[in-house]
C-alpha cells in the first residue's frame, strides 16, 4: 500500500513538473511575441503621429494639435537655421543663380531708367565683372583665393552706381560668404557635401520634410518619426556615421562608427548634433498612446502606417468557412466508419489514408487547392478563375479534415455502448439513436478536434499562398475574391517587404493579433464544450 501511494505521488509530481515545463515553454515562445506585438498598440507616439492621425482619419483635437505643432516648429527652428547656413557654403549652385538674378534685376532697372547707352554699357560691364568675381569666390576651393575675390567684390560696395539698387544683394552675399569661408574648410567641401546629404536623409526620417522642400508623394515620407522608439533609431543615424577605415597593414578595411560632430568639427554645423540630442523631446513631444484603432485600420504604404483590419477579416472568414466545410463532412465520415463500416478491409484502407493525409505537408495541400479548386472546379462551376476566399477555405477544409475525422471517430468510440443499447431498447432506430444519444455524448470530444482544427486553419500560410491570399489589396466584397490574411501578411513582411523591415513592431503586432484571434476562437469553443458537458452531466 505504501509503495502504491509513493508511486501515485511520484506520478502526480511528474505530471505537475511536465505541466510547468510546458507552461514555461509556452511563455518563452509567446511571451516575446506578445510583448513586442503589444508595442504596435501601446507606445510613445510623437506629434508626427498625432498629425498623421488628424490628416488621415480626423482623430484628435485640432486646436491642441496646432499648438503642439507650433511649439515643435519653434524647437526645430535652430536646427533648420544651422543647416541652411551651412548649406550656403556647400551647395553653391543656388548662390550662383542668386548672384546672376541680382545682376539681371540691376540691368532691368537700368533699362527702366532709360540711362544713356554708353552709361548703360559701362555699368553693366562693371556689374558683370563684380558678379563673375563673386562666382569665382564661390567656385574656388582655396580659402586665400576666396578671401581675395570677396575683398575685390566688397571694394565696390560704396560705389554710388549700385546704391539703392538690386545689385546691393551681391555685396550682402559676399559678406555672408566671408563668414562661411571662415568656418568651412573649402578643401573638404565635397566631403562635407556627401556627409551633409547623409545627415539630411536621416533628419527627414526624424523630423519630416525640411522647410522649403516640396511635399513628397509617398505618405511614408510626408511625416517624421511617429514613434519615440523609431525616433531613437533615426537619431542614432543622425549622430553617427559609418566609415570604412584601415585595420592595419595588409589587413582588410573595417566598418567603424564615427561621431558626426567630429566630421563637422570647427564648422557652423557642429552644434547641431548636441542640440538634437538635448532638445529632441521638445521637437517631437512624445507621450504614451493607446492606438486601439490598429485592429480596425487599413494599412498604408505597405504596412508602414495603419493597422491590420482587413487581415483580421480575411483570417476570420477563411477559418470559419474552412470549419463549416470540414466539420459536417468529418463528423459524418467518422460516424459512418464507426456505426456502419466496422473493421472491414475497405475501412482499414480509408483509415490508413486519413492518417497519411494528416501527416502530409501543408504546401502539398496548397498545390492541390491550386490545381483542383482554383484551376478546375470553381471555373467549371462558373466562378472566375483565380485566388479567392472560397478556394482558400476549401483548401483549408481539406487540410483539417483528417484531424476532424480522427477526433470525431475517437469521441464517438469513447461513448459507452450502453447509451446506444438503452436507446435501441426503447424503440429508437439506429440513425435516431446515433443522432439523439451518441452524437450529443460525443460532442465535447468532437469540439476538441474542432478547436485544434481552427488553430491550424488560422495559422497556416502555405495552403492560402496559392489559393486565397494577397499581400495588399482592397477588402473583399464576396468570397469569390482574394483576401489579406494575418499569416500570409506576416510571412510577406518577413521575407519580401523592404519597407516593413523599417517598422518591425508592425510585424510583431500582426503575429500577436493572429495569436490572440486563435486564443479567442479556442476559448469560445472551449466554453461551448464546457457548457455542453455540463448539460450532459445534468
Amino acid at each position: 500500500m505504501n509503495r502504491r501511494r509513493i508511486s501515485d505521488k511520484a506520478f502526480t509530481i511528474a505530471a505537475y513538473v511536465v505541466f510547468g515545463l510546458l507552461t514555461l515553454a509556452l511563455l518563452l515562445v509567446l511571451g516575446p511575441i506578445l510583448v513586442k506585438g503589444a508595442s504596435a498598440v501601446l507606445f510613445r507616439g510623437t506629434v508626427e503621429f498625432r498629425e498623421l492621425q488628424m490628416d488621415e482619419h480626423e482623430r484628435g483635437d485640432a486646436q491642441a494639435l496646432a499648438e503642439e505643432l507650433e511649439a515643435a516648429e519653434a524647437a526645430r527652428a535652430p536646427v533648420f537655421q544651422m543647416i541652411a547656413e551651412f548649406r550656403r557654403g556647400i551647395d553653391i549652385d543656388p548662390l550662383v543663380e542668386q548672384a546672376r538674378e541680382a545682376n539681371r534685376a540691376y540691368g532691368d532697372l537700368l533699362r527702366d531708367q532709360n540711362v544713356d547707352r554708353d552709361v548703360y554699357r559701362d555699368r553693366r560691364r562693371a556689374a558683370r565683372d563684380i558678379r563673375n568675381t563673386l562666382i569665382e569666390a564661390y567656385e574656388t576651393d582655396q580659402e586665400a583665393v576666396a578671401h581675395d575675390k570677396l575683398d575685390k567684390v566688397l571694394a565696390h560696395r560704396e560705389d554710388s552706381i549700385f546704391r539703392d539698387t538690386p545689385f546691393e544683394l551681391i555685396f550682402e552675399m559676399a559678406r555672408d560668404y566671408r563668414r562661411i569661408v571662415e568656418s568651412v574648410d573649402l578643401d573638404h567641401r565635397d566631403e562635407y557635401g556627401r556627409a551633409l546629404d547623409e545627415v539630411l536623409a536621416a533628419l527627414r526620417n526624424l523630423l519630416g520634410p525640411l522647410p522649403g522642400e516640396e511635399m513628397p508623394a509617398l505618405i511614408m515620407n510626408q511625416y517624421g518619426a511617429t514613434r519615440w522608439d523609431r525616433a531613437q533609431v533615426h537619431l542614432e543615424n543622425v549622430l553617427w556615421a559609418e566609415k570604412w577605415v584601415p585595420a592595419g597593414p595588409n589587413k582588410p578595411m573595417v566598418k567603424k562608427r564615427v561621431p558626426r560632430e567630429e566630421q563637422f568639427a570647427g564648422t557652423s554645423l557642429a552644434p547641431l548634433f548636441p542640440l538634437l540630442e538635448k532638445d529632441l523631446d521638445e521637437m517631437l513631444r512624445p507621450r504614451w498612446t493607446v492606438h486601439w484603432q490598429y485592429f480596425i485600420d487599413d494599412s498604408k504604404a505597405s504596412h508602414f502606417f495603419g493597422g491590420v483590419g482587413p487581415e483580421i477579416i480575411g483570417t476570420v472568414l477563411l477559418t470559419i468557412l474552412a470549419i463549416l466545410f470540414a466539420v459536417p463532412l468529418g463528423v459524418v465520415s467518422a460516424a459512418y466508419m464507426i456505426e456502419c463500416g466496422g473493421d472491414n478491409p475497405a475501412i482499414l484502407v480509408i483509415r490508413t489514408c486519413i492518417n497519411t493525409l494528416a501527416g502530409v505537408p501543408s504546401i502539398v495541400f496548397g498545390l492541390f487547392g491550386l490545381a483542383f479548386f482554383v484551376v478546375f472546379l470553381l471555373p467549371w462551376l462558373g466562378l472566375s478563375e483565380g485566388s479567392s476566399i472560397l478556394a482558400g477555405s476549401l483548401t483549408l477544409a481539406v487540410l483539417v479534415l483528417p484531424l476532424v475525422i480522427r477526433a470525431s471517430e475517437e469521441a464517438i468510440r469513447a461513448v459507452p455502448h450502453t447509451y446506444k443499447e438503452a436507446a435501441l431498447s426503447l424503440g429508437a432506430g439506429q440513425f435516431w439513436a446515433f443522432v439523439t444519444v451518441t452524437l450529443p455524448a460525443a460532442l465535447p470530444g468532437i469540439l476538441t478536434g474542432i478547436i485544434l482544427s481552427m488553430s491550424r486553419a488560422a495559422g497556416e500560410t502555405a495552403p492560402i499562398l496559392f489559393t486565397a491570399a494577397v499581400a495588399l489589396g482592397p477588402i473583399p466584397e464576396s468570397i469569390a475574391q482574394p483576401t489579406r490574411a494575418l499569416s500570409y501578411g506576416s510571412y510577406d513582411m518577413a521575407v519580401g517587404d523592404r519597407i516593413a523591415a523599417m517598422v518591425p513592431h508592425k510585424q510583431f503586432g500582426m503575429v500577436m493579433t493572429l495569436v490572440v484571434i486563435v486564443l479567442v476562437l479556442n476559448l469560445a469553443a472551449i466554453l461551448l464544450r464546457a457548457r455542453i458537458s455540463r448539460k450532459l452531466r445534468g
